[in-house]
């Protein structure tokens, strides 16, 4: 009997990296907030970096932010990036190529 071969596990289909400034309020609350919407709206396809540009400054030059948080969305499709605490739901989900609600059982009243 040949062996089973396992397929290569595949890489996500968002790539998400989230530059932050330490524990700061903004920061804190980006890091939720970005959280929150990958695992409503993307649990299971996503790949989500964070980097503290105090620890990791190079990664931060090399992306020139021009404020922080920054969310940069790599994929799919064209690179976006949001700068801010990602408390605008509806402004990330656009960014992000999401504008169907997550799914979700039906509610029987």
């Amino acid at each position: 009997m040949p062996p089973i071969a396992h397929p290569e596990p595949a890489s996500p289909e968002y790539l998400l990296h989230l530059f932050i400034t330490g524990a700061t309020p903004n920061s804190t609350r980006a890091v939720r907030n970005i959280k929150e919407i990958c695992e409503q709206y993307l649990s299971g396809r996503y790949e989500l970096l964070i980097v503290d540009i105090y620890q990791q400054p190079e990664l931060a030059q090399q992306e020139d932010l021009i404020g922080v948080p920054t969310l940069i969305k790599l994929r799919p499709g064209l690179v976006r990036r949001l700068v801010g605490d990602l408390s605008d739901r509806e402004r990330v989900l656009k960014a992000l190529g999401l504008t169907t609600p997550p799914v979700s059982p039906p509610r029987h009243e």
